[in-house]
Formats: structure tokens, C-alpha cells, sequence
């Protein structure tokens, strides 16, 4: 067994796992991450616990976060805020089709990283020189696509919890319309798309899923016996393992558990379900 907690750089933000090493910092304190440019000052998501799975290769907590610390990370924070602002006014002065999406500072190679989106490509030179003599230090300038922005700068998803890719996913995977179908989505963009205007993430990871619980399932369209009567199956619920079936009589929609309509389930019960009564029962009879 080993022991794992979690922390954010910000707050809702993407999880980071660590090795938590000797220290026992509880949710809300500030702990040291180790980065290549330096412990970076973070907040404890998840306290040290222990995991039945053997972990490896995870980053160990440098400590708890001391004065000189927490005054460094609150000085990057209002540079980062002057960099934002400093190119927000630039960029209008340029006159150039961007938008500031998020500010990285190096304080250690005194470097800042500005991430920006537009729609097409950006002759952006004329801005970095400007961005270097006013913020008096090396700029990066780096164009991101629409799933980063949303992972930049967060929100809350159709669902409505917070981005999967500004919390929990690493990878952005390939999404296909296909995904959508197999989970009986409608093929709309406007059910389908994400904060970023693209297919939701979870359509990925969420699709084998999908694909496990239809092999079980009913398929639609399957004549089935119900506790209400016979009828026909119009829908399938995979999250609640049920379906919804079009009764014979009268055309009415019920929804009832997969397992009570499934002939596997029925032959079980008609082999087993006697000898159980019995079983339950006692060998005389008696409950």
C-alpha cells in the first residue's frame, strides 16, 4: 500500500497526485509542489490517505508552505494579473483578432508564457517587442485551440459540474459524432457540444461504458415480457439500468429494471427462484 493526496494550483482547478513523503498536511493548507522551474505553492485538495494500489512515479510533496513561500506566490499572482492586463491593452492598441487566455510566470529565468486564442493565424512580433519593453522581461506568446481555453480558464459543463478537462482529464482524445449515437444521443451540436463548442469529452470516456451495458441490454424494437405486460422496448437507460418499453395493451410507456425483462434473468429465477424459497424457508419448513 502506499499513500496519495491531491492538490490545485488554483481554486476548482485541475488535480495534481503527489507522494505526500513524511508530511500530514490536511485539506486547505498550502504545500510545496515540485516543478522544473522550482517548488511551486499549492493547495491540498485531498489529505494524505492510503491506496490499496501500488502508485508510482508521483511527484513528493516538498512541505508545508512557509511565509517567504506564500509572499512569493502572491507576488507572481500580481504579476501575472500586470501581464494580463498589460497585454489585453497592447493588443488593442495592435489592433490584432486575440484574446488573452491565461499568463504563466517564471520568476526564477524572469519569463512570462501569455496563451492566447484567435481564429487564424497571428503575425503577433510586433506585439512581443512591445509586451518585452513593458513588462521589462522575456514574453512567449503561444496560440491555443478551444479545448484549452476551456481548460484555461474553466466553467461549468451541461451537466453541471465543472469542466472534466479543468479538473480530472490529462489527454484530450479524439470524439467522434459516432460516440454520441451508440449512447442514444440526439446528433445535435447543441446537446452534444461542450463549453468549448466542441463533442463533450465525456462522450470518450464514458463510451465503453455504453457499449458493455447494450450488450446486456434489450435492444430496442425486442419484444418483452414485463410485470405490466407484454410489450415493445422504445428506449434504453444505461445510468439507471433500465428500459422502456411500449405495452401491447393500450400503448402506454413503462420503464422497469433491464434484468426484469431480460430472459436470462427469467430463466434463472424459473430454475433457481423455487430452491431458494425453499432454501429460505429451513429444512423444516419454518422461516
Amino acid at each position: 500500500m502506499s499513500m496519495i493526496m491531491a492538490v490545485s494550483f488554483t481554486r476548482y482547478g485541475r488535480l495534481y497526485y503527489l507522494d505526500p513523503g513524511e508530511h500530514s498536511p490536511k485539506v486547505g493548507d498550502k504545500v510545496l509542489v515540485p516543478t522544473d522551474a522550482g517548488p511551486e505553492v499549492a493547495e491540498c485538495v485531498w489529505a494524505p490517505q492510503w491506496t490499496s494500489e501500488e502508485v508510482g512515479g508521483l511527484p513528493v510533496c516538498a512541505g508545508i508552505a512557509g511565509e517567504e513561500h506564500l509572499a512569493r506566490d502572491e507576488a507572481n499572482k500580481r504579476r501575472r494579473a500586470e501581464a494580463r492586463s498589460v497585454s489585453k491593452r497592447l493588443i488593442k492598441r495592435h489592433a490584432l483578432p486575440m484574446k488573452v487566455v491565461g499568463v504563466d510566470y517564471l520568476d526564477a529565468d524572469n519569463v512570462y508564457t501569455v496563451y492566447f486564442s484567435a481564429p487564424q493565424r497571428v503575425d503577433f512580433r510586433a506585439l512581443v517587442r512591445d509586451l518585452a519593453r513593458n513588462l521589462r522581461a522575456r514574453v512567449e506568446l503561444r496560440q491555443i485551440g478551444p479545448r484549452d481555453e476551456a481548460r484555461l480558464q474553466g466553467g461549468i459543463g451541461p451537466c453541471g459540474r465543472d469542466l472534466c478537462c479543468a479538473t480530472f482529464l490529462k489527454d484530450f482524445e479524439p470524439v467522434s459524432v459516432r460516440m454520441a449515437k451508440d449512447q442514444d444521443l440526439p446528433v445535435n451540436p447543441l446537446r452534444i457540444a461542450g463549453a468549448c463548442g466542441r463533442l463533450m469529452c465525456c462522450l470518450k470516456y464514458e463510451h465503453p461504458l455504453y457499449l458493455d451495458a447494450h450488450s446486456r441490454m434489450p435492444r430496442v424494437g425486442l419484444k418483452v415480457d414485463t410485470p405490466e405486460g407484454s410489450g415493445t422496448v422504445v428506449g434504453r437507460n444505461v445510468p439507471s439500468d433500465s428500459v422502456v418499453v411500449r405495452l401491447d395493451e393500450g400503448g402506454r410507456r413503462c420503464a422497469c429494471p433491464s434484468a426484469s425483462v431480460c430472459s436470462p434473468r427469467k430463466q434463472h429465477d424459473e430454475v433457481y427462484g423455487g430452491a431458494v424459497k425453499v432454501a429460505e424457508s429451513g429444512p423444516d419448513g419454518e422461516g
